[in-house]
Parts: structure tokens; sequence; C-alpha cells
């Protein structure tokens, strides 16, 4: 689902229950206001539930939503203050789609570089292959050509490795979008994406804490959100220390693989107030984000244009290399 529509409906629904109006009342009117598609899909599956008097726990059990989401919910109810959870919980989801923009838009220049150079050398290599190579090899055969051209007809004879190298270079930037296994496996080891999740998870914490959620507990519903096995397993850890007895957070993850050490010191330097800890940590990192990939979109066109020029001043070396042998063979 789409974070920003989600936050948006989130920010409704708690509009429609400060007012007044009814959970199930409220998902129906918010339901006839959306178009199709799985969010609709599910949350009128959950009016449904309500209606027919499933207690909320198990309606929200049965249905595609995210885990943090669902938890933060039934916080919210027991807490009294549902429509300040779904505020929270829109502020949050609003905040992780500006981020996730930024840094698609990040790999946007990237993959277009790649799929013209692919564009480019697929053509040149057709051109060689098909056209120009037959015709080279044979008319000058047995010639002594410059030395220019005999290096060039050796890289030309392997002139196929480069479409293929570009094309799959650009196929593994789609993936690394589209494929969630490969997004999560990469998110913790790129710059900006890196400093991204490490926003998230404390934006989650704090998020669980502000809403009295225990820190255990919120470590612990972390933990089986976070997809990537390093990362898991720092929050793993911070969670044994936890039931070991130690209660200062800069010795509950003074070992990390993945969280860096500036984070932990910027939630330890809150005190017992772990909460506003989180929230700045998720501020500073979040903002390290968004720098580090401001600066790589300034840097991206140039760098694409001079990577475009490399390739295509390489192949005008080539084709400058066969046109030697022509009026060498002229003279």
């Amino acid at each position: 689902m789409k974070l920003d529509e989600f936050a948006f409906l989130n920010q409704q629904l708690a509009a429609m229950l400060r007012d007044g109006i009814p959970l199930e009342g409220a998902l129906r009117r918010l339901c006839q206001e959306m178009r199709a598609g799985t969010l609709r899909t599910e949350l009128q599956a959950l009016e449904a539930d309500l209606a027919r008097g499933t207690p909320l726990a198990d309606a929200l059990k049965s249905r595609r939503l995210p885990e943090l989401y669902r938890r933060m919910i039934m916080v919210g109810v027991k807490s009294g203050d549902l429509p300040g959870a779904l505020t929270m919980l829109a502020d949050y989801f609003q905040r992780q789609n500006s981020l996730w923009v930024r840094l698609k838009g990040l790999m946007v220049y990237p993959l277009i570089v790649l799929f013209v150079a692919f564009l480019i050398s697929a053509g040149f290599a057709l051109l060689w292959f098909h056209i120009i190579g037959p015709a080279i090899l044979v008319d000058f055969n047995g010639w002594q050509m410059p030395g220019m051209t005999s290096s060039a007809i050796v890289i030309l004879q392997h002139v196929w490795i480069f479409p293929v190298t570009f094309g799959l270079l650009f196929l593994l930037g789609l993936a690394v979008i589209f494929v969630p296994a490969l997004r999560e496996k990469y998110r913790w080891r790129l710059p900006a994406f890196k400093e991204a999740s490490v926003s998230r998870v404390a934006a989650s914490l704090n998020l669980l804490l502000k809403n009295g959620v225990s820190l255990p507990e919120a470590i612990g519903l972390v933990e089986k959100l976070e997809n990537n096995r390093d990362a898991a397993a720092d929050l793993n850890r911070w969670l044994k220390n936890i039931t070991s007895g130690v209660t200062k957070f800069s010795e509950v993850a003074a070992v990390n693989r993945l969280f860096p050490p500036m984070f932990v010191w910027v939630v330890a330097n809150a005190g017992e107030d772990l909460a506003a800890g989180f929230q700045r940590a998720a501020e500073i990192y979040q903002s390290r984000a968004i720098y580090r990939t401001e600066v790589a979109l300034y840097s991206a066109l140039p760098i694409s244009v001079l990577f475009l020029g490399a390739v295509v001043l390489s192949e005008a070396y080539l084709v400058a290399s066969l046109f030697l042998a022509f009026f060498s063979w002229i003279g």
C-alpha cells in the first residue's frame, strides 16, 4: 500500500473519531470515498467484522495491515486515546513516505544512465557483428593493419560484454526497487539508505514508548518487523541485555553490528526519557539521510553526463581505429 495514502487515511479517521463517529461508521465512510485497491478491501473487511460484533483485536488479526499499525491501534484503544494514536501513526507513515520518495528519486538518474548506455552499446554491438565486422574482416584479410586498429578489433570481438554488463546492472537496480527481499538486503549497506533505516527503527521505538509500551516489548516488536538479519540480531542483543538486568541504554546497546555509536550516544544522553532520545535520533538520522540524498542528486547529473560521454567516446575511438585502417589501405 502507498504510505502517503495510508497516512492521509489515518488523519481522516482520527478526525472522524474526534467528532464522535463510531469506528465502524468512520471506516464505512472512508471506504466509500476510496478508490478500489488492497487497502480499501482490507478496511471494508475490517468494518464488516466490527459491524458483526467481532472484537477489534480479533478483527485486526485477520487483516493484512502493518504489524506496527495493528499494535498501535490496540495501544490507542487501551489508553482511551485512539484518535491520538492514529494521528501519531499518520505522522510516522508520512515521514517514512517522504524519505522513501527521496531515496527512490536518488536511483532514477543511475537507472536512466544505465539504460541509455545499454541501448548505445547494444546498438553498436549489433552493428559490428552483423554489418561492419564481417565486411572489415573479409576485406582486410591478410592486410597488415595499424596497431591501433588491431587492438580495436580484439576489443570489438568482445564488445557484447558492454551491453550485457549495462543491462544486468540496470535490471539489478530495478530489482532493488521493486523486489522487497533485495531491497531489504541492501537497505542497511548503502549510504542514505542506512541512515533512513536507523531513523525508521528509532521512530518506531519512539512511537511505541510514547504510547505506553514498555521498552522490552517495543524492542521485541521492532525486532519482529525488521527483515534484515544483522539489524534484528542487534535488537535481539538489546533485549537480552535488558532481561539480564542491564538498565543503562549505553550498556544495553554497547555492542552492535549495524547501529552506529552516535545513535547509541544520542539515545543514552536522554537519560530516563528514552522516547525523547529515540525521537531525537530519528530526526538526526532522517536529516542525514535527506542530506546524503540531496548531495547525491546534485552530483548525479554531471556524473551521468561524464559516464555517457565516456561510453560514447570509447565507441568513437573504436570507430576511428577502423577508419584508420581504411585510410591506410587507400594509401
